[in-house]
C-alpha cells in the first residue's frame, strides 16, 4: 500500500496530478482543493491511499490524512465507492462532513453532486459515529478575504467545468460565493476554500 508521495509535481489536470517520485512518475485523483494546492516544478508532499478493482489500481491523493481517513471510512456506505467519495471531500472539510453526521444533516450532503436525498440518508445510518464528533476545525470553509495576489477566480471557475458545470453557471456561482463572502477577488490561498463554498451553493445543479 501507498501511503504518501513526496516528489516533483510534473502535471496537473482538473482532475489529477502526476508527482514525480526519484524518476517514477504517479499519477494520482484529488479533489480539485487539493490540486489546487500543487505547483508544476515544485516539490509537494500528498497522503495516498490506492483502490484496487479486478481491472484498475487508482490512487488517490490528500492534503492530509485526516481527508484520507474520511475518504477510506465513506466507502463502507453501500453504493459509495471512490468518486462519490471524493466528490463529498470537495464539497466539504473533513470536520464539515464529521459535523453533517453528528447533526443528521441530510441537506449538507445533498449540496454534493452525485448524492440524492436517499443516498444521503444512507450515508447517514450507515457512518453513525464511525467518523468521530467534529471537532469545529475547517467547518466556516467559505471564501477568504480578498488579498494581494491576483484575482484567482478563474482557477476556481476552471475546476467547476471540469465538475461537469457550464461555463456560465460557474462564473455566476462564484460571483454568488464572492459575493457573500464580501470578497471582491480570490487570492491564492483563497482558491480552495472558495471551491468548497460555490460547491455547496450549487450542490447538484448544473443547468
Amino acid at each position: 500500500m501507498i501511503a504518501s508521495l513526496t516528489g516533483i509535481v510534473e502535471r496537473v489536470s482538473l482532475d489529477r496530478a502526476v508527482i514525480n517520485v526519484q524518476g517514477v512518475g504517479y499519477l494520482v485523483h484529488a479533489t480539485p482543493g487539493t490540486l489546487a494546492r500543487l505547483r508544476i516544478g515544485e516539490a509537494s508532499m500528498l497522503y495516498t491511499t490506492m483502490v484496487v478493482r479486478e481491472e484498475s489500481m487508482t490512487l488517490y491523493a490528500f492534503a492530509d490524512d485526516d481527508e484520507r481517513d474520511v475518504f477510506e471510512t465513506a466507502q463502507s456506505v453501500s453504493g459509495v465507492g471512490p468518486r462519490i467519495a471524493l466528490a463529498i471531500l470537495a464539497v466539504h472539510t473533513p470536520d464539515a462532513v464529521r459535523a453533517a453526521m453528528h447533526t443528521q444533516d441530510v441537506k449538507a450532503l445533498t449540496r454534493v453532486p452525485g448524492i440524492g436525498p436517499k443516498v444521503a440518508q444512507r450515508i447517514l445510518l450507515e457512518l453513525g459515529g464511525k467518523l468521530g464528533a467534529p471537532t469545529g476545525a475547517g467547518n466556516g470553509a467559505t471564501a477568504g478575504s480578498p488579498a494581494a495576489a491576483g484575482d484567482q477566480r478563474g482557477k476556481v471557475v476552471e475546476a467547476l467545468v471540469g465538475l461537469g458545470y457550464p461555463s456560465k453557471v460557474a462564473e455566476d456561482a462564484v460571483a454568488r460565493a464572492l459575493k457573500d463572502s464580501g470578497a471582491e477577488t480570490v487570492a491564492e490561498p483563497d482558491v480552495a476554500a472558495t471551491l468548497r463554498a460555490t460547491l455547496r451553493s450549487l450542490g447538484g445543479r448544473r443547468g
